[in-house]
């Protein structure tokens, strides 16, 4: 299946159980396939005909940072809704969440979540 794919997108927000977290925020990075046919853009050459990664990075940041969530989890399925909302085309999408900067006294590069939902499993709350 064809994909459109975005790879380490970093966003500066405020999620995290602590309120330290809340408070001064931290950097998150975005692993993200979104599962299009590109099969009709591949013939047209055409914008229109596809899922513009650009408007969608606009789309994930706008999402991301519009509210201040506990869980990780929570971020990734609201980046999922918003993205099934705003991109008819996407059929699927995997998301990796990563939290390099998670208040854990530990040696490690990063923690998170993945969700891989289909547009018929989408919450659209």
């Amino acid at each position: 299946m064809d994909k459109i794919l975005i790879r380490n997108l970093k966003i500066y927000a405020y999620h995290g159980v602590l309120d330290e977290e809340k408070a001064n925020g931290q950097y998150f990075i975005f692993d993200i396939d979104a599962f299009v046919d590109i099969s009709l853009p591949c013939k047209t050459d055409n914008v229109e005909d596809t899922v513009n990664y650009a408007l969608m990075v606009e789309r994930i940041t706008d999402i991301f940072i519009s509210q201040k969530d506990d869980l990780v989890e929570k971020a990734a399925q609201r980046v999922a809704d918003g993205l099934f909302a705003e991109f008819e085309k996407i059929s699927a999408l995997r998301i990796l969440l990563k939290k390099p900067s998670a208040p854990i006294d530990a040696d490690f590069d990063w923690v998170g979540v993945e969700i891989n939902r289909k547009r018929e499993e989408a919450s659209n709350e």
